[in-house]
């Protein structure tokens, strides 16, 4: 029996368009050409940041994150951001006695801003805020932790396979793919799942 729903962030209920452009508009590239670059590293299995490295070699990405702020360019998120069917899926599960969590690789300020947006969800937590990131298994332990569910009643949903999908089996939750953005895509029929290298992207 299910009890709890855990959802990623980026490309499961959010979409990164704003993610993105704001990052090609940061290092003056046409938007374009990095929306491009995203799809060739994730083409090859790649770590989503490797488009950002790509169009600046030798980036120092987390000094750029603190320019970005520093700049008052930094994260934004809205209601414009989640996709459509979010709220009435969020709102569904919670009326069918589910408890809803929302735990993904994102910035401490991308939770902050994820829980002004006053989601139907139980809790909602980042990876910044926890100090470890997917796929690590500590993870999805501490996801489990603060759900208070057991792995077999709890599924995890996301769209990336290397990130949400293997990683989840491998510590015995349940797991959902989600057919979204440019992993769910290209990934979707994977069985074993593409080796990437970590960055801060995704």
């Amino acid at each position: 029996m299910i009890s709890t729903i855990v959802l990623d962030v980026g490309e499961t209920i959010v979409r990164d368009d704003r993610y993105w452009n704001s990052w090609a508009d940061w290092l003056d590239i046409p938007r374009h050409t990095l929306s491009t670059l995203v799809g060739a590293v994730v083409a090859q299995g790649r770590d989503n940041a490797d488009a950002m490295r790509l169009a600046r070699p030798g980036i120092d990405l987390p000094a750029e994150y603190r320019a970005r702020e520093a700049a008052g360019r930094g994260e934004v998120l809205d209601e414009t951001d989640l996709y459509d069917d979010v709220r009435p899926a969020l709102s569904g599960l919670r009326e069918l006695g589910i408890r809803v969590v929302v735990a993904g690789n994102q910035t401490s300020r991308a939770g902050e801003l994820l829980r002004a947006l006053d989601l139907p969800a139980d809790l909602i937590a980042t990876s910044g805020e926890w100090g470890v990131a997917k796929p690590q298994p500590e993870f999805f332990e501490r996801g489990l932790e603060v759900a208070q569910a057991t792995p077999g009643e709890t599924v995890y949903v996301g769209d990336h396979p290397a990130n949400d999908i293997f990683p989840t089996k491998a510590v015995g939750l349940r797991t959902a793919h989600i057919r979204r953005g440019p992993w769910g895509h290209l990934w979707a029929d994977d069985t074993t799942g593409p080796r990437i290298r970590r960055g801060l992207a995704g």
